[in-house]
């Protein structure tokens, strides 16, 4: 059995100025996704320049703090939230949801793909094998704000989170950075890597984030405040995926059935 090591939340303490933690680990993920996108665009006939990439990281870095905040403040805790509007602002302390980050990356996309004078999925194709890596630390800070604890086990890696109660629990924001983040990096990455039909990389990203995550779910404690929706085990995190699994699938199936033609 492990336990908690209790990190400090708090980066760095400048008195009035606090670096969190959390807020490095979205600064790490948007830089890993920038140097990325460089990588992607050295090769003969690339999408896009170096300097588009920076703007392209900016309409995404945007889309991921409002679109992660406001999706978190709807989808999870609208009612604490409605009593205590200025805690919106306080996205240090967590939560951030990543359907609603979603939403907002793909506005960010698309008005992007608008002002360049691209397709939506030409660019929506380039950026998919970037994310996991911000998904991996924004895991990787869940885990340091110690929220997000998993349920109940008696594995032998079992985390006590004292914070919480002297239960052992899955470290499901450890399982997530390794399946949502690392996993879902490589296997997009490489199949990235071949010319594919436009929207296959999209379709593909869709579909296996939603069913990474439609799994571990299994292993994470609801949110206490919503408990189970149905079943005593379906969770939002799991109906948030549907939708996903079943426009990935779409997408996928569109881009081979034209590729055919």
């Amino acid at each position: 059995m492990l336990t908690y090591p209790q990190i400090d939340p708090v980066m760095l303490n400048l008195g009035l100025i606090q670096i969190h933690w959390y807020g490095m680990m979205y600064l790490i993920g948007f830089l890993a996704g920038w140097w990325l996108g460089v990588q992607r665009v050295k090769c003969p006939n690339p999408l896009l320049t170096v300097e588009q990439v920076g703007d392209l990281l900016f309409f995404i870095a945007l889309g991921v703090v409002l679109g992660g905040r406001l999706g978190y403040v709807l989808f999870y805790d609208l009612s604490s939230y409605l009593h205590n509007p200025i805690a919106i602002l306080q996205v240090w302390k967590g939560g951030m949801s990543f359907h609603g980050g979603l939403i907002g990356v793909i506005i960010g996309v698309f008005i992007f793909a608008r002002n360049t004078g691209h397709r939506f999925f030409e660019i929506a194709d380039f950026i998919a094998p970037l994310v996991p890596p911000g998904i991996a630390a924004g895991r990787i800070g869940n885990f340091i704000n110690g929220e997000l604890w998993g349920r109940p086990t008696e594995v032998p890696w079992g985390m006590v989170f004292p914070h919480v109660d002297n239960l052992p629990r899955h470290p499901s924001q450890l399982y997530e950075c390794a399946l949502e983040g690392i996993a879902l990096f490589i296997i997009l990455w490489l199949f990235s890597s071949r010319p594919r039909p436009m929207m296959a990389v999209s379709g593909l990203f869709l579909i296996l984030y939603a069913i990474f995550r439609f799994f571990l779910e299994f292993f994470r404690e609801p949110d206490a405040h919503l408990g189970y929706l149905a079943f005593d085990w379906l969770t939002m995190g799991q109906l948030l995926t549907v939708p996903m699994l079943m426009i990935g699938i779409l997408l996928m199936g569109w881009a081979y059935r034209r590729d055919l033609k």
